[in-house]
């Protein structure tokens, strides 16, 4: 119940799944922190791949235009 309450706060979840992940502790908790740290790095990725490919379809837009 307190992880959960941990997670809601939005800076404090991010360095704490890093503390729970990589720290001493339960197995189960550091194997889920983990898995979802890899998650949140692959999402972090497909978000930037699709940012930069707006702001490459919008640059090729604006220049077109002149």
């Amino acid at each position: 119940m307190l992880t959960t309450l941990i997670m809601i706060i939005p800076v404090v979840n991010v360095i704490m799944m890093f503390v729970w992940a990589f720290g001493e502790g339960n197995p189960t908790k550091k194997n889920y922190f983990k898995a979802s740290l890899i998650w949140a790095a692959i999402v972090l990725v497909i978000y930037a791949i699709i940012a930069i490919i707006f702001i490459a379809a919008a640059a090729s837009t604006a220049t077109s235009m002149n």
